[in-house]
């Protein structure tokens, strides 16, 4: 029996996706990896993230990280 673990292209994209976006969300705004994801978390951006990152993955990525900070800020975020 095979219990290897097939993931769909789908799933290996987007998380691609948001492994490519969250530095360059931190490195935007000048946080390390950790913050950026703990920021993303408390203030929506990685619900957005999965909800949204095909949208956001056909865009630039300063303005897919615009977009994201843009959805923080509407939910409190403030750096």
């Amino acid at each position: 029996m095979d219990t290897s673990l097939q993931l769909s292209k789908e799933t290996t994209d987007k998380i691609s996706f948001i492994s490519f976006i969250v530095p360059r969300f931190a490195e935007s705004y000048k946080m390390n990896y950790q913050e950026a994801y703990f920021y993303l978390k408390k203030y929506g951006g990685l619900d957005y993230l999965n909800e949204y990152w095909w949208a956001l993955h056909t865009d630039n990525d300063i303005w897919a990280v615009h977009d994201i900070y843009e959805v923080c800020y509407q939910n409190g975020g403030m750096k």
